[in-house]
């Protein structure tokens, strides 16, 4: 069976965040030979042609109607900020996540999410410039603009943009797991994962020229995950002092390198995790953890225990 996503859209859509759904969600990916592959559709509250951003026209060629049947629902804006969503599309969206489908907003379609109440009490991220608007509209919902996702019982949100695209491949690997999204990054050409809680911006997003240096050490780290590394070896791969090397990686990565590192860990465990052939000390092991120091880290990160993931993810 399909996985019925759709994209609920508006008058003034913006047309970045629209196209990094239909770029996940709606091109057919035969290679990946995956049963329940998405299908997706463009809804609106009235079918029909729409204004986008930059003089685009959008075509919506269903209605509310096509939320009674889907899996997931995705907001990826609400071009009106500061005025009421309309009663019809809070009660479509209320009736869907009550089915079961899970909900995500991507930048400003967190104040959609919110006029439903289901928010209320809730962590919830959007882009920055919007965060107070949010905070002021809906006092209920606990506003993160630092962050680039957050999800809490099938209600997913993030940050503008780019955001989106890291949510939307984060939906892909709660469904399928770390190899296929791994195939999607690639055909993206993205890295496949970055953690929700990473900062949504950064004093230096792109590593200055003849920072090669940087990349060198990056390399070699994650070729030698299984061992232990310290700071001052990346230094040294880079030519760098530890203390010019923290600052400017710092400032290229928007983390310092053992933060890096440590998240670099907890996702090279992840598809052992999923592929079950290993016990859980023995990934831990091959990405460079003592047992208890695994598992302490890995539920900081995740919330849940190795054991668990693997379970969780091994039932869906």
């Amino acid at each position: 069976m399909k996985h019925h996503v759709a994209a609920l859209v508006f008058d003034g859509v913006a047309p970045f965040e629209l196209g990094t759904v239909v770029e996940v969600f709606g091109l057919p990916r035969p290679e990946l030979d995956v049963e329940d592959w998405y299908e997706l559709v463009v809804c609106a509250p009235q079918p029909g042609p729409l204004r986008a951003v930059g003089g685009i026209a959008v075509v919506a060629e269903h209605g509310l109607d096509a939320l009674a049947a889907a899996d997931t629902v995705i907001v990826p804006g609400w071009p009106r900020v500061g005025e009421p969503v309309p009663p019809a599309v809070v009660d479509a969206l209320r009736a869907a996540h009550e089915r079961g489908a899970r909900l995500v907003s991507i930048c400003s379609g967190a104040f959609v999410l919110a006029a439903t109440g289901l928010l209320d009490g809730r962590e919830v991220a959007t882009h920055w410039r919007y965060a107070d608007a949010l905070r002021r509209l809906h006092p209920k919902v606990a506003v993160n603009e630092r962050v680039l996702y957050v999800e809490s019982d099938r209600l997913w949100t993030s940050a503008g943009s780019a955001a989106g695209l890291d949510l939307c491949l984060a939906l892909v690997r709660s469904d399928h797991g770390s190899t296929i999204v791994n195939h999607v990054a690639r055909r993206l050409v993205l890295a496949p994962h970055r953690d929700g809680g990473q900062a949504q911006f950064i004093e230096q997003p792109v590593a200055r020229v003849g920072d090669d240096r940087l990349g060198q050490a990056i390399g070699w780290a994650l070729a030698h995950l299984d061992r232990p590394i310290t700071v001052e070896e990346m230094a040294a791969r880079a030519f760098m002092s530890p203390r010019n090397f923290s600052r400017r990686f710092r400032a290229a990565t928007g983390a310092t390198p053992r933060a890096w590192l440590l998240d670099q860990r907890i996702q090279a465990s992840l598809p052992l995790l999923e592929d079950g052939a290993l016990p859980v000390e023995s990934v831990g092991a091959a990405v460079g953890f003592g047992a208890p120091a695994f598992r302490r880290h890995f539920r900081r990160a995740l919330g849940v225990s190795p054991s668990q993931y693997r379970r969780s993810f091994r039932a869906a």
